[in-house]
């Protein structure tokens, strides 16, 4: 351009030596008016940098901190953008306004609450846009709404750590305010917005499901109540009867549930397709399909939609807290459904019931990667067990650590020589239990025969049972923490993912010897606590909080 101008230059003074005056002043205001529209740039340059000054001016204004979004991200979007506005153009509204407007207002289907983004206000303030100083107003608080529910969705509203002590997998590491600017200079802000919330399945249709939920409640639609009875077994009579059948009938109502689709009747007789239908019932809400109607039965049925509400948004919530990809091959133990499933390609292609830890000994919510097997495997006892569960044991059974093959040693190093159990005074061992105890291999270990190890600071792995009885429990914690599996044969063959390999495991089982396998390719493991779920046929699964972990959040959000 320089090199340009530097050539007109020459030639203008060129010509005026060799041109007539009439001509040169002909010449000069040609010139001028050049001169006029090459200015006028520059003047929408000027009027663009008022407006650039202007928001500059109002976000030096702001607090340090806000509760809506930090100061910090507002300033940063607009650093990008020097300064410039995202939704005012030429002293109007720009088209992508409405494209933010209407991604406000989808808060409510996500889960979340428009409230929070100040969806009235904005749409109050809309109409008065005709007014100047309304512009730069309406301009902050879209990129605030914007950023705010940009992260929200991304990442999660909450802070998992804060409103769950329990849950350690490290949420997303997100920049709302880069996502928005390269979404807005992408020319396609529509649906990069529409990217933002998680696009899994489980996700999905939660969210379809707190939409049905939803209109019933818009309705006024209740369910009926199941009152208080003593347990009621398949082919009994009882007069709570005819209310269970209304209530398996509003179930096929809303869920469209063949299975729920039950001939009318006012028969006071428990009869075979009723209880078919509370099976069905049953193990869509992670108990224990014997059709028999009990206290957990009769609560799952008489939780009203409200509170299915206030669960879905909890675990749509705990969903947006997830890595977006968990992997092509991963296991999910789901310890409020009590469910282990095995993925891959999203597909559940293995399912099964597992035991998870006591309440006072819960199950943590955390990830890791499974890198080897333990066949035939000892269990070292930790040492709160060893004093809290089995010392008292013992004191009762003087014979109990010998008939259940567990050796009693001073210490720790794998050297010493065990020690008679016959020899000590266990009355005499209290809080500071001084020995160590390790159990053999053999069908009474605790840990059965199969071990899968995957590295935690909770001490915490999956393994085999010799009490296959407590899979029939409905609430199923006994554990110490550890996780218990209903199929632990199975669950090798998908972890070690090689051909034979369940063949090959079951050899190395018999030969007694305790062996490592270690795995070909590390699998993802993710414990998380899921009191709603999906499963392969779409079905919406609910259970009880036995942790009382959806109170705890419900405590700070008050949904």
């Amino acid at each position: 351009m320089s090199s340009l101008l530097e050539g007109g230059t020459r030639f203008f003074y060129f010509y005026i030596k060799n041109t007539p005056i009439t001509k040169i002043r002909a010449l000069q205001a040609v010139f001028f008016i050049i001169g006029i529209f090459c200015l006028l740039p520059a003047t929408a340059k000027d009027v663009t940098s008022i407006n650039a000054q202007a928001l500059r001016n109002q976000l030096d204004k702001l607090p340090t901190a806000s509760s809506k979004i930090d100061v910090a991200i507002l300033k940063h979007f607009y650093a990008m953008r020097d300064y410039h506005p995202a939704w005012v153009q030429a002293d109007n509204l720009s088209p992508g306004f409405d494209i933010a407007i209407a991604f406000i207002a989808t808060a409510e289907q996500e889960g979340l609450d428009s409230k929070d983004y100040k969806l009235e206000q904005l749409l109050h303030l809309r109409k008065q846009s005709n007014e100047d100083s309304i512009l730069l107003e309406i301009e902050l608080r879209t990129t605030q709404a914007i950023l705010m529910l940009a992260r929200d969705l991304r990442k999660g509203r909450l802070i998992a750590s804060e409103v769950d002590p329990d849950w350690h997998i490290q949420q997303q590491i997100f920049d709302p305010a880069a996502y928005l600017q390269n979404a807005i200079a992408s020319g396609n802000l529509k649906s990069s917005l529409e990217d933002l919330p998680p696009k899994s399945k489980g996700y999905q249709l939660m969210k379809q499901a707190l939409a049905k939920y939803r209109e019933l409640v818009a309705r006024g639609i209740n369910w009926t109540i199941i009152p208080e009875a003593p347990l009621i077994r398949p082919n009994m009579n009882h007069s709570i009867i005819p209310l269970l059948r209304s209530r398996i009938a509003q179930a096929f109502a809303m869920l469209g549930n063949p299975d729920y689709d039950i001939a009318p009747s006012k028969s006071e007789k428990y009869d075979e397709e009723l209880v078919k239908a509370v099976k069905v019932f049953q193990e869509q809400h992670g108990l224990n399909a014997d059709g028999v109607i009990g206290p957990n039965t009769r609560a799952a049925l008489n939780k009203t939609p409200e509170q299915k509400i206030r669960q879905l948004r909890i675990n749509m919530e705990r969903l947006r807290w997830l890595p977006r990809e968990l992997g092509d091959r991963y296991l999910l133990v789901n310890v409020a459904g009590f469910r282990l499933v095995a993925i891959e390609d999203e597909k559940h292609v293995l399912d099964m019931r597992i035991i998870v830890g006591r309440d006072y000994r819960s199950t943590p919510s955390f990830n890791s990667l499974i890198s080897h097997l333990i066949l035939n495997p000892y269990w070292n006892v930790p040492n709160s067990i060893a004093r809290k569960d089995l010392l008292p044991k013992q004191q009762n059974n003087p014979n109990f650590f010998t008939s259940q093959r567990i050796r009693v040693y001073v210490n720790h190093d794998g050297h010493s020589e065990a020690v008679n159990p016959d020899l000590i005074n266990w009355h005499a061992a209290g809080k500071n239990f001084p020995y160590v105890l390790r159990q053999d291999p053999g069908e009474k270990n605790a840990l059965g025969t199969i071990k899968f190890m995957f590295p935690n600071p909770f001490n915490i792995y999956l393994h085999d049972t010799p009490s296959k009885q407590l899979f029939q429990k409905d609430v199923r914690m006994f554990s110490s923490g550890c996780i218990r599996l209903e199929k632990p044969l199975q669950l090798a063959g998908f972890v070690l993912n090689q051909p034979n390999a369940v063949t090959d495991i079951v050899d190395k089982i018999k030969s007694g010897k305790t062996i490592t396998v270690n795995l070909p390719k590390r699998l993802p493991i993710y414990l998380i606590y899921l009191t709603t779920w999906v499963d392969n046929s779409n079905n919406i699964y609910f259970a009880s909080d036995t942790y009382g972990r959806d109170k705890r959040i419900l405590e700070h959000v008050r949904w």
